[in-house]
């Protein structure tokens, strides 16, 4: 059955073919490269940064965590080593996957305060705000 949509504009049908070669590209991509982004949420607290992401199925230490010159990477591969030999599977998806994450921190982040645990298929990483610095006039004296 075919969805009804409201055409708009001349350029109505250009917009759709965009969208879906776009959607091909981010597939064959996706397919070749063998993983996908991590989605996460990055929550401002008062003395920390707080980065959520959904890891279902994933163990901890499945999960890697690395701090790099102010860049945090969160990356992780998952795979189903038990099979069962008697179904017959019409799709088979969950077998494995990897993820990859990085972004960048503030300046003077200490890597040592960083803290991470993972609770039901959510790794939460907390990242604790660098101390900000007191603004200081200094005087320039005269030299003879």
């Amino acid at each position: 059955m075919a969805l009804l949509t409201r055409r708009t504009g001349p350029f109505a049908d250009l917009t759709d073919l965009q969208t879906q070669i776009d959607r091909m590209f981010a597939d064959m991509f996706e397919r070749t490269n063998g993983g996908s982004t991590l989605a996460v949420d990055v929550i401002d607290e008062d003395d920390a940064l707080v980065i959520r992401a959904d890891v279902p199925g994933m163990k901890p230490e499945e999960v890697k965590i690395d701090v790099h010159d102010d860049v945090l990477t969160v990356h992780g591969e998952h795979e189903e080593t038990s099979e069962e030999k008697n179904k017959r599977y019409l799709r088979r998806e969950r077998r494995h996957g990897s993820f990859t994450r990085s972004m960048a921190l503030p300046p003077g982040v200490d890597p040592d305060q960083i803290t991470a645990e993972s609770k039901n298929g959510v790794v939460e990483i907390r990242v604790p705000k660098p101390q900000r610095s007191e603004p200081k006039t200094i005087e320039v004296a005269a030299k003879d």
